[in-house]
């Protein structure tokens, strides 16, 4: 827990509008450690997302620095980027970013593909990561044949497929029904007990209240940082 995943100093991003300069970010100073389970909070506008979009190197910072596994890559070039993406982050989005007319077994190997990973590993892969989410039987159906919170398991299963040390949340749970947000939830404290650092943004606080740290940002700053012990998970139910 002493590793830094992730340590930005004084990060911070502006944007050109037509009413001139707008500082999004003001200069943060944040530090994960290997193994953290942390909600980013706070309202619209407050500068959750940008700060998430710079953590998932999606964009770059005007000025500041982001040591990411201790590289500093606040600086580096879209191609270097896109490598350490691929390597080092799983991603899993609010509207699940599922491909409709390929099969869950194919959607969940896609990272494989920009790996040059041939494509009978892939598909055994992809076939290994379903079974982690208690899904495997549905490895050659197509996403719509499938319940939302299914589909947000596939793209659970594809963010593990690199198996990276570091997974980023953006409103998981934003288009899931309550009873289907918790065994989600129930899921990442699974993968976080198994030492995967995951970071989440979210507006809800009983979705929060699952991590064992929580970030609130407001007006482009981080206006608190409070640590608990998050409540050790029930046993899983079955998968939605």
């Amino acid at each position: 827990m002493n590793e830094a995943v992730i340590r930005v100093a004084g990060l911070g991003k502006s944007y050109v509008t037509a009413a001139g300069l707008f500082p999004a970010l003001k200069g943060v100073d944040l530090s994960i450690a290997r193994g953290e389970f942390v909600a980013i909070m706070g309202p619209s506008g407050s500068g959750k997302s940008t700060f998430m979009n710079l953590l998932g190197c999606l964009d770059t910072p005007t000025f500041g620095d982001y040591f990411l596994t201790g590289r500093n890559v606040a600086h580096m070039g879209n191609d270097e980027l896109a490598v350490l993406r691929n390597r080092t982050i799983g991603f899993v989005f609010q509207g699940f970013n599922l491909l409709p007319r390929m099969s869950l077994e194919d959607n969940v190997a896609l990272p494989l593909v920009y790996a040059g990973v041939a494509r009978e590993a892939r598909r055994a892969k992809g076939r290994e990561m379903l079974a982690r989410v208690g899904l495997e039987s549905y490895a050659m159906s197509l996403p719509a044949r499938i319940s939302g919170g299914q589909q947000q398991r596939v793209a659970i299963a594809r963010a593990l497929i690199n198996r990276p040390p570091l997974i980023l949340a953006d409103e998981p749970t934003g288009n899931l029904d309550s009873h289907t947000s918790e065994e989600i939830m129930a899921l990442f404290g699974e993968l976080n007990d198994e030492g995967i650092t995951i970071v989440l943004v979210t507006h809800e606080a009983d979705i929060a209240a699952h991590a064992k740290r929580q970030v609130r940002f407001f007006d482009g700053l981080i206006v608190s940082d409070v640590r608990h012990d998050r409540a050790p998970p029930a046993r899983m139910p079955a998968p939605c």
